[in-house]
């Protein structure tokens, strides 16, 4: 949304101000793979989460920061972070809930000439308890689709890009999806557009109806939070409050 959460509270109150309606492309809620484990969480078909991890593997290659500015904060605001990994971040905490603290480290690789992170690795917990890892990198060749996993008391989940895994203790199997997503590697446009399809027809709804659109404003605030508590943690080498 911005640079800064800050600068995203200032986006959200002018809106509410002038009440209109703030939609923000985190578009990878719109999957269906991610939709469909969304409603089995809902129902509790997987049960409490115990430990959630979330892995971006990317790759990057050269002509991709030959463009002017690319991976430097005065044009693109972030890293890895920001740049590539929000949106598997957001996925990652609308299905497994509020993360509450990060332990983080953030390193730049000696791969390019950059002043932005493209090597992070984190502990997280989780504000119900559950505790979990988060891994993301732009130096991983030659990319690999972005996981989450999530432990729990009846089943593991395991999305990776746009295929869905649960598999449940008492035997069964539930596999959906298996739609290719090559975005993790030197293409970033090498996925399918329909969960960007989904979003505006969902925000086109919601002018419609009156109503707020599925990743609002506000919502799309909370990785915004995450990534800021990410770096922080990073910077002063300390346990890091997501707020």
């Amino acid at each position: 949304m911005e640079v800064s959460a800050e600068r995203g509270r200032r986006v959200v109150a002018a809106m509410e101000r002038a009440d209109c309606k703030l939609g923000i492309v985190l578009q990878h809620r719109f999957r269906a793979v991610s939709r469909r484990l969304a409603l089995l969480i809902t129902e509790g078909k997987p049960g409490r989460l115990l430990s959630g991890s979330a892995s971006i593997r990317w790759w990057r290659p050269p002509a991709y920061f030959a463009q002017p500015g690319r991976g430097m904060k005065e044009r693109d605001g972030g890293g890895v972070l920001l740049t590539q990994a929000i949106h598997t971040l957001d996925l990652f905490q609308s299905l497994a809930g509020p993360i509450a603290a990060v332990t983080a480290f953030a390193a730049t690789s000696p791969l390019r000439t950059i002043d932005t992170e493209d090597v992070v690795g984190a502990g997280i917990v989780f504000a119900d308890g559950a505790v979990g890892t988060i891994d993301a990198t732009t130096v991983a060749y030659p990319g690999f689709p972005e996981r989450i996993e999530l432990a729990c008391e009846k089943a593991t989940a395991v999305l990776a890009a746009e295929t869905l895994d649960v598999f449940f203790k008492d035997g069964r199997h539930l596999r959906e999806g298996g739609t290719e997503s090559n975005s993790g590697g030197a293409d970033p446009m090498a996925f399918s557009h329909e969960a960007h399809k989904a979003l505006i027809t969902d925000f086109l709804d919601a002018l419609d109806e009156n109503r707020l659109p599925a990743v609002h404003g506000r919502e799309a605030l909370k990785v915004q939070l995450l990534i800021e508590a990410l770096l922080r943690s990073a910077a002063e080498r300390c346990v890091a409050k997501v707020a």
